[in-house]
């Protein structure tokens, strides 16, 4: 099977690129390189033995979607193309909405005119918003707090919509909450454009002697530590969902991807600081508008129905984090 990969050069995108050809599927990538290199295509390549076509161009562009489905048999499309900074969003309203919403309709229309009703969308827990349920379960009321989630949950309205009025569609909406971690070869991994806004790119770009401190925004939250609690999860167990996805979800499937485990800031920089033995200096800084106190997963669905589990522990996403950010920033 052949499967376009929308935003394959980016941090999600290529590591689940790399899952799909060692899991015997052909890769086509689209990517516009505005959060990630062209090079990471020949990455891709090194790992895996197989080079995926590489597109270099936008979602929104639909003459290209229309070269792309003519020159390839496309029978599936995983689409993870969209900008995705909290901060960010809340700043650019206007650019969030023009590029993942509208760029999922061109996205849409361009598979409806070439008969591929596949499709595997990375959403995100932002649309649970402020959840009191802990652990999050895919039917907690959804109610994002900030611009980036109103996309995501824009978009999988869109998809679920199509779904409804057409049934011979397969969507899968996957919830993730906090990717980390980096490939086990060091080759692919996380480099964000311009100040980090996640939160272990910035622990690797301090611990790289690229940035002095980690500035921890936000040290009042409701918490055992004040910092904000997420659901961290290695990026190559993330990949591996989107596969598991592909062969298993049929009709609308809605799944929550995380490991059910919720770590704060705090313990992040100190699982670090053990796993590689290097020293993160912090100052502590006023919260980020739109983020949350706590949210982390309950993938109980998607352990049953598509037999999938993260397997990776804490250390390992930091030490893999490492290894690529040594490997990248040449301080290996």
């Amino acid at each position: 099977m052949k499967v376009l990969v929308t935003g394959g050069t980016g941090y999600i995108g290529s590591h689940t690129a790399v899952e799909l050809i060692n899991s015997g599927y052909e890769v086509v990538i689209i990517d516009n390189l505005s959060n990630s290199e062209a090079s990471v295509a020949e990455r891709i390549a090194r790992i895996t033995g197989e080079s995926p076509a590489l597109y270099i161009g936008d979602v929104l562009d639909e003459a290209l979607l229309d070269r792309i489905f003519s020159e390839h048999r496309i029978e599936a499309v995983i689409h993870f193309a969209a900008l995705k900074s909290v901060p960010d969003s809340m700043a650019n309203p206007l650019l969030y909405y023009h590029n993942n919403v509208s760029g999922t309709l061109s996205l849409c229309r361009a598979m409806q005119r070439h008969g591929v009703k596949n499709i595997v969308f990375s959403s995100s827990a932002t649309v649970y918003g402020i959840s009191d349920d802990k652990p999050i379960r895919e039917d907690a009321p959804l109610s994002p707090k900030n611009v980036y989630g109103n996309t995501k949950l824009m978009m999988e309205t869109v998809l679920s919509d199509l779904y409804r009025s057409d049934p011979g569609w397969n969507v899968t909406l996957l919830r993730y909450f906090n990717p980390i971690g980096a490939h086990e070869s060091g080759l692919i991994g996380e480099v964000p454009a311009g100040v980090p806004g996640n939160l272990m790119p910035y622990i690797t770009q301090v611990a790289a002697g690229l940035r002095p401190h980690l500035n921890i925004t936000g040290t009042d939250y409701d918490t055992p530590d004040g910092t904000g609690v997420r659901d961290y999860i290695h990026v190559v167990d993330l990949a591996r969902g989107h596969v598991k996805a592909l062969e298993k979800s049929r009709g609308l499937g809605i799944y929550n991807l995380g490991t059910g485990r919720g770590y704060s800031v705090r313990e992040i920089v100190r699982a670090f600081e053990e796993a590689t033995g290097v020293k993160i200096p912090c100052v502590e800084a006023p919260r980020r508008p739109g983020d949350l106190a706590c949210y982390f997963a309950d993938p109980s669905k998607a352990n049953e129905e598509l037999g999938w589990k993260a397997e990776k522990s804490l250390r390992e996403m930091c030490l893999d984090s490492w290894r690529f950010a040594k490997q990248y920033y040449g301080k290996a």
